[in-house]
């Protein structure tokens, strides 16, 4: 069975940067596509960003120049890398990754920014 594990959540002051580990188990199969999303608090789920291994990626505009998604393809882990953390950036962070065509989703890790 397909599990993705995130790591590297915490408590970051403002400014800060934290990187967020995604970890796929239980294939041999690469994960094709990785993207990010997160959830505040009393609101809905915000998509982040994609990447796909071929290279291309897309960010939002929140996050877009403070963001940035990598893949290592011989771990089979996605990556997200946070830059200039702002208040606004708390939230708890899922990581999506596509194997053979079907989504599979991390538990989520909470990140919180605050001095």
């Amino acid at each position: 069975q397909v599990q993705l594990v995130e790591s590297g959540g915490g408590l970051v002051q403002p400014g800060g940067s934290l990187r967020l580990s995604c970890a796929a188990s239980g294939t041999t199969f690469s994960m094709n596509i990785v993207a990010w999303y997160r959830q505040a608090q009393g609101q809905q789920r915000e998509w982040i960003g994609t990447r796909l291994i071929a290279g291309a990626s897309n960010y939002a505009d929140s996050v877009k120049d403070r963001f940035d998604i990598s893949i290592d393809n011989a771990k089979n882990t996605g990556y997200l890398q946070m830059n200039n953390l702002k208040d606004e950036d708390t939230a708890i962070y899922y990581c999506k990754g596509v194997i053979r065509g079907r989504d599979h989703w991390g538990q989520g890790t909470q990140v919180t920014v605050s001095s």
